[in-house]
């Protein structure tokens, strides 16, 4: 399921792209919004893997927003203006629907962006590992981590900072799905869309933060709020 959200200022323009995907086998509508600014910090929160954007917009239009994210979904930009067409293929933009869109040209622009986003979708589907260690790959070395060494893991663009208990952190080209799929769940947990704590290590949680020392505060989000608190209340002694 692509995972989807739809930006544009006109309302009935926005209802109509939110049903168009809503109908759609294969897309799943995580949100829509009226403006560029009130997506920015959902996606702040929450992975998504392709944007409807519409490009004339208000306060910040659409190619703009694109181009300020420093790790932006897949986007099919919409318009009533085809001038813009070049300019939204500059910043790699899936395809370009030109208003009134009908469902087929939809339809067609949705195909495109699932054949784009299939490898992305099946990566690492079975990803099998361990309780004890894994081996990641960092500046040209191999190196192995114990899991037990492990504080929390904090996504970075297409980085992954792995913390650990008495050792500076260590980057690894990854992507946080694979490093979710390989990690036990009864260790580790992901409580935001950058973030993975090892469980084992919590000690304090205040605010709707975990805190592991006086600097680091790790932000529990909205997408995870619920489990997480699963996870408080089935260890919680009264």
């Amino acid at each position: 399921m692509i995972r989807c959200i739809a930006i544009d200022d006109e309302p009935l323009a926005l209802k109509q792209i939110a049903n168009y995907i809503e109908k759609t086998p294969f897309l799943s509508l995580e949100n829509q919004f009226e403006s560029a600014i009130q997506a920015i910090s959902f996606l702040e929160e929450n992975e998504v893997d392709l944007m409807f954007v519409d490009i004339n917009m208000p306060d910040l239009n659409g190619l703009d927003f694109v181009k300020s994210l420093s790790n932006a979904p897949k986007v099919i930009f919409t318009t009533a203006y085809s001038e813009y067409a070049i300019e939204g293929f500059r910043v790699d933009a899936i395809d370009y629907l030109l208003k009134p869109i009908g469902y087929s040209e939809f339809l067609k622009a949705a195909v495109k962006a699932k054949e784009r986003l299939q490898p992305k979708i099946e990566e690492n589907t079975e990803v099998h590992g361990n309780d004890k260690f894994l081996f990641i790959k960092s500046e040209y070395k191999i190196l192995r981590i114990n899991l037990s060494d492990i504080r929390f893991i904090e996504g970075m663009r297409e980085y992954l900072r792995i913390h650990l208990q008495s050792e500076k952190p260590i980057m690894t080209l990854m992507s946080m799905k694979k490093m979710e799929q390989f990690l036990s769940p009864d260790h580790f947990m992901r409580v935001h869309r950058s973030y993975i704590v090892n469980l084992d290590k919590i000690s304090t949680v205040e605010r709707n933060r975990i805190v592991f020392d006086k600097n680091i505060y790790i932000p529990i989000s909205e997408q995870y709020k619920l489990k997480f608190q699963k996870y408080l209340d089935d260890n919680f002694l009264v």
